[in-house]
C-alpha cells in the first residue's frame, strides 16, 4: 500500500544528513508524506536506510563520506530532476517546518512564476530565538547589509537566502548551475544566489512564512550581541570561502565591501571570545592562507 502523499507531488524535499540521530529520521519521515524525500548522507560509515528507520519510500544516498553540503545538495536535486519534480525544497536535518510553509511555499513559487516573474529561488524569514527571534532579509548594500524586515505578505526581493527551507525552481538549475562543490560548506547558498541573479533571475523572500532554524551551537555574547558559535574547522570554512569568494570578479562589489568590514572583527571575536581561542585562531589563519592560495574542497588534515 502506497503512503499517503499530503502536498504536490511536483515539488520534493532534499535533507542532508550528517550524523543524524532519531529526531532527524522522524523529521526526515515526516517530509516524505508531502511528496518525494531525497535524503542525502553525509555520515562516514555507510548506512542502510531500513537500519535508521526511513520510510521505505524515501530515495536514501549514503556518500560514507563527509563530502560537503554543496555536492550533497547537489546529488539531491538531481535526484528528484531524474523523478520529474519542478521544485525542490532544501533542508538541514534539523529542520522542522510547518505544514503551511510545506504546503504554501511551493504554491507561491508557482505564482510568481505565473505573473511572470522569473524566479529561481523562494524561502521564508528563519527564525533563531537564541539570536533574537526572526531574522530580517538581507540585500547586499556598500559597507554594510541593508535588512528587510519580514512582514507583509508579499515576496520580495533579496539578494540571497539560507539554504535550509528554501524552496527552487529546478527549471532554472539548468541554467544557473549546482552548487559550488569546491566551496564544501559555508557560503554555498549566496554564491548560488549571486549566480541566479546574475543569469537574472529572481531570489525573493515570504515574508509570511517563517522557519525555525538554528545557525551554529551555542551563540557567544561579545558586548551584548548574540553571535553564531561554531567549532574551529567551520571557522576555517568561513574565512577561507570569504577571501575565496573575494577574488572572484562576478561577486558584487556592494558584498566585497561588506565582507571587508566584518572579516577583521570576525577574526578577534573568534580567536578571543571562543575557546580553544588558539585553535580558532588558528583555524581562521588557515583558512585566509588557503583562501588567498586557491585550496579549496575538503579540508585536508594532511
Amino acid at each position: 500500500m502506497g503512503a499517503r502523499v499530503v502536498g504536490d507531488a511536483g515539488t520534493g524535499t532534499v535533507v542532508v544528513f550528517y550524523r543524524p540521530d532519531d529526531g532527524c529520521i522522524a523529521r526526515a519521515n515526516r517530509l516524505a508524506s508531502f511528496g518525494p524525500c531525497v535524503v542525502v548522507d553525509n555520515t562516514e560509515q555507510v548506512r542502510d536506510a531500513a537500519a535508521l528507520g526511513l520510510v521505505p519510500h524515501i530515495v536514501y544516498l549514503p556518500n560514507g563520506a563527509n563530502l560537503g553540503i554543496a555536492t550533497a545538495i547537489n546529488q539531491g536535486v538531481g535526484a528528484l530532476i531524474a523523478r520529474g519534480c519542478t521544485q525542490a525544497i532544501l533542508f538541514d536535518q534539523d529542520s522542522e517546518p510547518s505544514d503551511e510553509l510545506l504546503l504554501t511555499l511551493p504554491r507561491t513559487m508557482e505564482s510568481e512564476l505565473a505573473r511572470g516573474v522569473k524566479v529561481a529561488l523562494i524561502g521564508p524569514a528563519y527564525e533563531d530565538g537564541r539570536l533574537g527571534g526572526v531574522a530580517p532579509f538581507v540585500r547586499f548594500g556598500m559597507l554594510r547589509l541593508q535588512r528587510i524586515a519580514p512582514v507583509g505578505t508579499r515576496p520580495v526581493e533579496v539578494d540571497f537566502l539560507i539554504t535550509s527551507g528554501s524552496c527552487l525552481n529546478l527549471a532554472a538549475w539548468p541554467e544557473i548551475g549546482p552548487m559550488d562543490d569546491a566551496l564544501f560548506i559555508d557560503f554555498v547558498d549566496l554564491e548560488w544566489c549571486v549566480r541566479a541573479r546574475k543569469h537574472g533571475f529572481s531570489v525573493l523572500g515570504a515574508p509570511a512564512l517563517k522557519l525555525k532554524h538554528s545557525l551554529g551551537g551555542e551563540p557567544v555574547r561579545v558586548f551584548g550581541r548574540a553571535y553564531p558559535g561554531h567549532g574551529a574547522v567551520r571557522h576555517y570554512y568561513q574565512f577561507r570561502n570569504a577571501i575565496a569568494l573575494l577574488r572572484r570578479g562576478y561577486m558584487p562589489w556592494s558584498w566585497k565591501s561588506t565582507e571587508l568590514v566584518k572579516l577583521p572583527g570576525r577574526l578577534v571575536i573568534y580567536a578571543l571570545f571562543m575557546s580553544p581561542r588558539t585553535e580558532h585562531l588558528k583555524m581562521a589563519l588557515l583558512g585566509i592562507w588557503h583562501g588567498l592560495t586557491g585550496r579549496l574542497g575538503a579540508l585536508s588534515r594532511g
